[in-house]
């Protein structure tokens, strides 16, 4: 692989795919079951009637028996190929920014200059259809931004999208795309040779959807929050009522990222969602002057934990454990002691609160409520 993998860390990524393709498993829910067993590998070496105490469904438990190998062969090939990479939580090289949301992607694929994912960045969505004017706005400001130092986050998609990455690549800067397909193909395909120049530029191509994948309606709001989790805030630039771009800029609100929007008239039905984002509190923008000074005396961001909440009976045994852990760090020999359980049982009751966000975990193996 062109990560320079061992031979252990190549077999431990198997393990992260093979996961990563299990049903009914989703990001929040990844998460989990890494927080409580640190390694996928350790999942699939689990007997099947102890998966089922944990709460997992029968089709996940039912692959986890008989993982689709050949799937996980077809993106190792993928992977094999230069400038081509996959990243997972436990890789330094994970964006921290990404981190640090509510449901961050367990592993991206990326297509590339992976450093690129580390820059300082600023997403700029929009219209698929947008005015001459609007298409403009879109350049110009993605042009300033790269003099200002940062990269232009999108999404590829027709028309805004499209002319912040032009923006950027036309003043000589760095521009990242993430797809809502598998990085094997090219979505929209007359975006092919943009896609290559933002590659031959030292730009990158992100997804969390293996290789073969192609582009489906609920691929997108996903895609969307990774746009958003990337980068430092988002612009949008003409969009009407009810439009991804606002789901975009939604998700970047929840995720305690800046909004902005550019204004436009109220005659105009792609300036409709812009005015309705400015009127609920996002920074209206004339110039590109107005984001860098949001960012002058930048604070860190508060730092990812994961959460998971599934429907529950509140009467189950592991709901009786969650008395005795306490809002400070509770060790598992303390819970054997104080129930007269096993440490096994302990263990599988701790899953179940880690997966419904009642607890989670400490490096040091340590347990404490977070509701």
């Amino acid at each position: 692989m062109t990560t320079g993998c061992s031979a252990e860390s190549l077999e431990d990524l198997r393990y992260w795919l093979a996961l990563h393709r299990a049903p009914l498993i989703g990001s929040r829910r990844f998460c989990a079951i890494l927080a409580h067993f640190h390694s996928p590998r350790i999942l699939f070496e689990t007997k099947a009637a102890d998966l089922a105490a944990l709460g997992l469904k029968e089709e996940t438990i039912v692959y986890l028996c008989h993982p689709d190998w050949l799937a996980v062969e077809a993106d190792l090939q993928w992977l094999s190929a230069s400038g081509h990479d996959c990243l997972t939580l436990h890789d330094p090289r994970y964006p921290a920014l990404l981190r640090e949301i509510s449901d961050p992607p367990p592993l991206i694929f990326v297509k590339g200059d992976v450093s690129a994912l580390s820059f300082r960045q600023i997403a700029v969505v929009g219209s698929r259809n947008p005015s001459p004017s609007g298409r403009r706005i879109a350049r110009e400001i993605a042009s300033g931004l790269v003099s200002a130092g940062f990269a232009v986050t999108s999404g590829l998609a027709l028309g805004i999208d499209a002319a912040g990455h032009s923006g950027a690549l036309e003043a000589g800067g760095v521009t990242i795309v993430v797809a809502a397909t598998g990085l094997d193909r090219v979505y929209p395909y007359r975006h092919q040779n943009l896609a290559h120049e933002i590659i031959a530029q030292n730009g990158a191509l992100v997804s969390e959807f293996p290789p073969g994948t192609g582009p489906k309606a609920d691929h997108f709001p996903r895609r969307n929050r990774i746009i958003s989790g990337l980068s430092l805030g988002t612009l949008v630039v003409e969009a009407a009522p009810r439009s991804g771009s606002l789901i975009t800029a939604r998700l970047a609100a929840e995720q305690g990222r800046e909004v902005f929007a550019v204004p436009g008239s109220i005659y105009n039905p792609l300036s409709r969602g812009c005015n309705e984002l400015i009127k609920n509190g996002a920074k209206l923008i004339q110039t590109v002057e107005d984001i860098v000074e949001e960012f002058e005396a930048r604070l860190s961001v508060q730092a990812y934990k994961p959460s998971f909440k599934t429907d529950s009976d509140d009467n189950q045994p592991h709901m009786e454990l969650l008395k005795y852990i306490a809002y400070d760090p509770t060790s598992v020999d303390t819970l054997v002691a104080a129930t007269g359980k096993t440490p096994e049982a302990i263990a599988s009751m701790l899953l179940m609160l880690e997966l419904q966000g009642r607890v989670a975990s400490t490096p040091g193996g340590c347990y404490f409520r977070t509701q």
